[in-house]
């Protein structure tokens, strides 16, 4: 029997939902951008991104990076370049906008898309490339400084910025002011869980003003097509949600940090640092959705999670094998991933949720001592 399971998901209790319910019911709007919906946005835009630029939500993150892609894309391209080390919602969002996913490396210590490799790719495919997709790995502040420059060279760029909802650097949020499009998932493993959403947030409106009209069918103001659409809305239900979250999430942030530190605290007190143990270098605050961490040279990832399993300690991989290991996306091409291949031998994830206690992270950390 697991005791410590990888995940808890904690979403807010229906208490907390019943005077937003009570606006559904007394609105009777239940879709399309209704009341509730558009107060949550106004809110994000306020306490997040200082009403710079807009958002938009949407009824998952995998369809945010669709319609992101298909609007922003350069029409004659057709490589998106990402990460192999992301999630499977990235390269399939390539292919579902009609492109190809071509994977580069990362970096040893960030995890994130190697910048030096990515010019050298951007350099040798030339016009071919369609857009890129970095991935914030596991909600990190990545520095976009680069990106953006790549973005108003004329490449377009989308942000997959999945579990970055809520990540801070020297207060500001994650993805103020940038000119492409930075996609965030609300799923329910997320820290800002609500079951199935995302959101969009991009520095020009005119952009999120497109995604907007796409994600409704593509209807002008007279509710004629004359744009590629789909139906990516979210319910005025899931509104409700994120709205009720929006009151506690500053709390939630703030244990699963605490976490996060009582890890390092621990990791560090056990001398696993000096055994090879590795963390990922991150930035300012991160909202945790888990624990990533990097097993020694010699180790593999698959040992030490059966080594916790038999402990009943769930531990799991993000992300190996990464996605040009897949059946679906070994077909792609992709660069040298020698640091890629090499972290997915080695990558595991531990529990964090807002329930633990420090004694919970003590025994996880003996276990991974004992390995």
């Amino acid at each position: 029997m697991i005791q410590i399971p990888f995940l808890r998901p904690n979403l807010v209790k229906h208490e907390a939902l019943i005077p937003y319910l009570k606006e559904i019911e007394d609105s009777r709007l239940y879709s399309n951008f209704g009341p509730l919906n558009t107060r949550f946005e106004k809110q994000v835009m306020n306490q997040y991104f200082d009403n710079d630029g807009a958002v938009i939500t949407v009824n998952n993150a995998t369809i945010g990076l669709i319609l992101a892609l298909s609007q922003i894309r350069k029409s004659k391209g057709k490589y998106v370049l990402m990460p192999s080390f992301t999630f499977a919602a990235t390269p399939l969002a390539a292919i579902w906008s009609g492109l190809e996913p071509y994977f580069v490396d990362i970096n040893s210590d960030n995890w994130s898309m190697n910048e030096s490799l990515l010019k050298d790719c951007l350099e040798k495919l030339g016009d071919d490339v369609a857009a890129v997709l970095p991935y914030a790995t596991f909600g990190t502040n990545m520095d976009l400084k680069f990106y953006k420059k790549i973005h108003e060279s004329g490449v377009p760029v989308v942000v997959d910025a999945a579990a970055s909802f809520g990540a801070i650097k020297d207060q500001i949020h994650f993805g103020k002011g940038f000119p492409g499009f930075v996609v965030f998932s609300f799923h329910a493993t997320k820290s800002f869980g609500v079951g199935e959403g995302g959101l969009i947030y991009s520095g020009n409106k005119d952009l999120i003003s497109k995604i907007r009209q796409a994600e409704n069918f593509g209807f002008s103001s007279n509710r004629e097509t004359n744009l590629l659409g789909l139906n990516g809305k979210i319910s005025e239900y899931t509104a409700a949600i994120a709205l009720a979250t929006l009151d506690v999430y500053e709390q939630k942030m703030n244990v699963r940090q605490q976490i996060y530190h009582w890890y390092l605290n621990e990791l560090e007190q056990k001398g696993l640092f000096d055994k090879g143990w590795q963390v990922q270098k991150t930035e300012g605050g991160i909202p945790h959705q888990f624990m990533p961490i990097c097993c020694p040279e010699g180790k593999n990832n698959s040992d030490i999670i059966q080594s916790l399993a038999n402990l009943n300690i769930e531990a799991r991989t993000y992300f190996s094998p990464t996605c040009h290991q897949q059946p679906l996306f070994k077909s792609y091409q992709h660069a040298t991933l020698q640091v890629t291949e090499n972290l997915s031998k080695r990558i595991l994830s531990l529990p964090l949720w807002e329930e633990m206690t420090i004694q919970d992270v003590k025994r996880i950390v003996e276990g991974m001592g004992l390995s």
